[in-house]
């Protein structure tokens, strides 16, 4: 059982659900201690987000993810849990060359991991991750504290994973 959610994007969730993405590339949010992301957990939910999406972020052959992620958006005010991810590496890149070498495990566009690798300072965090559907796709409340910019979520209710 976990209670360990991990906040990202809902198009990067779906691409992530559906086999078109096998990294997490990640920085650190306002919300986290310092400012910087930690890799804190090896098994996750994964807790899709609609508040920073932006349809120019993703390569152009997975805007169309967009309106299916829509598809499967929960009402206000709730969230949809479909899937967990296990962490099977995890890098930290001070090259940007590095980074840019991933191109082909995710959807986002060059510019994006380029702002966030610069983003304060030269850096991003790399989980390697392998994802898995729940048995059953829950909906749970949205609750104050799983609010606002960072990365980790301790869900007050458990979720059984599937694998």
């Amino acid at each position: 059982m976990s209670t360990i959610a991990f906040k990202e994007w809902a198009v990067v969730c779906r691409a992530l659900a559906e086999g078109h993405q096998s990294v997490i590339l990640r920085k650190g949010g306002i919300a986290e201690a310092g400012g910087r992301f930690r890799p804190e957990h090896s098994e996750f939910l994964l807790y899709p987000t609609y508040f920073h999406e932006h349809r120019e972020g993703v390569k152009a052959g997975f805007r169309h993810l967009f309106e299916l992620t829509e598809t499967d958006r929960p009402p206000p005010g709730c969230v949809r849990l479909t899937h967990f991810a296990r962490v099977t590496d995890t890098q930290f890149v001070t090259d940007l060359s590095e980074a840019l070498a991933l191109d082909g495990l995710h959807i986002w566009t060059e510019a994006v991991v380029r702002q966030r690798f610069y983003y304060r300072t030269p850096g991003l965090f790399v989980l390697h991750v392998r994802t898995f559907p729940l048995r059953e796709p829950m909906v749970l409340a949205e609750r104050a504290e799983y609010a606002g910019c960072k990365s980790w979520v301790n869900l007050t209710e458990s979720v059984v994973p599937k694998g």
